[in-house]
C-alpha cells in the first residue's frame, strides 16, 4: 500500500477527523461551561481527565455510526497515528507550572500544545486543513495569552467552537471525495465495455 492509499484509508475511516474533532470540541465546550459557571479547578479537571477518553470515545462513535473496519495491516501510517496520539498527553506536564504560576494561562498554553499536536495530522490524513487548524489554535492561544488573559474561559470557548467547525469541514471534504471517487469509478465502468468492443 502506497502513502496516498494509506492516507485515504485513514481519512475515510476517521471521516476526515470528524469524530475526533467532535469529541474534543464537546469536551472543550463542557470545560468552558464549567470555567464560566463553576470553578477553574472543575474546568481544568474535566478537560485533563476527559482528554484520556477522547480516543476510545472516538472509536466507539466510529463503530456505532458506520461500523467501519479497522485499518488494514498493510497501512504503515497506523503506527504514526498511535504515536501522534501520545504526543499531547506526554506534553501536558508542562501545564502544571503554568497553572500554578498563572491559572489564566492554562487554556492558552494547552492550545499551543494542541495546535502543535495537529501538525502531523497534515501528513497522516493527507489533508492541509489540519495545518490551518493548527495555526488557528496556536495563534489563538498566543493572542489570548498576550491580550485576553484576564478572562479564564475565553480560550476554551474559542477552541471548542473551532474544533466543532473543523469537524464539519473534515466530514464535508470526505463526503465530497467519496462522491468524486464513486463518479470516477462509474465513468471507468461505463468506458470498460466500449474499450472491450474496440479490442474485438
Amino acid at each position: 500500500m502506497d502513502i496516498g492509499d494509506a492516507q485515504r484509508e485513514i481519512r475515510t475511516r476517521f471521516a476526515g477527523g470528524f469524530y475526533g474533532q467532535l469529541v474534543s470540541g464537546v469536551l472543550w465546550l463542557v470545560s468552558a461551561c464549567l470555567a464560566t459557571w463553576s470553578t477553574p479547578r472543575a474546568a481544568i479537571t474535566m478537560l485533563v481527565v476527559g482528554g484520556f477518553f477522547i480516543f476510545p470515545t472516538t472509536e466507539l462513535l466510529i463503530r456505532v455510526a458506520g461500523g467501519r473496519n479497522p485499518l488494514s495491516a498493510q497501512n504503515s501510517l497506523r503506527h504514526l497515528g498511535m504515536q501522534v496520539a501520545f504526543v499531547l498527553p506526554f506534553s501536558m506536564p508542562l501545564l502544571l507550572p503554568v497553572g500554578l504560576y498563572r491559572p489564566n494561562w492554562f487554556y492558552p498554553a494547552l492550545m499551543v500544545l494542541l495546535g502543535a499536536h495537529y501538525i502531523p495530522f497534515v501528513f497522516l490524513y493527507g489533508m492541509r486543513m489540519f495545518a490551518v487548524l493548527a495555526a488557528l489554535v496556536v495563534g489563538g492561544g498566543l493572542v489570548i495569552a498576550m491580550y485576553w488573559s484576564s478572562s479564564f474561559s475565553v480560550g476554551a470557548w474559542y477552541t471548542g467552537a473551532l474544533l466543532g467547525l473543523f469537524a464539519g469541514v473534515g466530514r464535508t471534504k470526505i463526503r465530497r471525495e467519496a462522491r468524486e471517487r464513486a463518479a470516477q469509478q462509474h465513468v471507468a465502468a461505463d468506458a470498460a465495455p466500449g474499450a472491450a468492443e474496440r479490442e474485438r
